[in-house]
């Protein structure tokens, strides 16, 4: 993987936003992904990339261009292998943000290592349905599982 292999801008598209919390997470994962990762579709379109997420009918779309926005590949992902990683990702974050305002601190970090837990159980799965397609590192697989969560969560599936 090349130094010119990563994302420079993403775009969610679909995405409704609300609740502050959750589009709070998902601006510092757009902000953290931006400012390091690791990203090479394959190909012979170098990066940087501009990518674009998009969910519909339970697929994930991810069109990736160039900056100079040139079609470099589009990919569907099925979402099915993921439905219960977020069913479980989204009630653990639910349970977090209850006991940040009436848990001791000990419940707090109990249900925030599970919540990571999930997190890179996720992230572990898109690289795998990634695999031989779009080569990332872990890091950030978890900040576009993130996004991608946001996605099916607030807009789209």
């Amino acid at each position: 993987m090349s130094e010119s292999e990563y994302i420079a801008a993403i775009d969610l598209v679909g995405l409704k936003t609300g609740d502050t919390t959750t589009d709070r997470e998902r601006r510092v994962a757009i902000s953290d992904l931006l400012e390091s990762n690791r990203f090479s579709p394959g190909g012979d379109a170098a990066g940087p990339y501009r990518v674009q997420l998009s969910i519909d009918d339970g697929r994930l779309t991810i069109d990736i261009r160039t900056e100079a926005d040139e079609p470099v590949h589009a990919f569907l992902f099925s979402l099915g292998p993921f439905r219960g990683i977020f069913k479980d990702y989204f009630m653990i974050c639910e349970s977090y943000h209850e006991a940040v305002r009436d848990s001791s601190l000990a419940q707090i970090e109990a249900i925030d290592m599970g919540r990571r837990g999930v997190h890179n159980e996720g992230a572990e799965l898109l690289r795998e349905r990634f695999s031989g397609k779009i080569d990332v590192d872990f890091e950030t697989a978890r900040r576009l599982f993130t996004l991608i969560g946001a996605l099916h969560h607030r807009g789209g599936a």
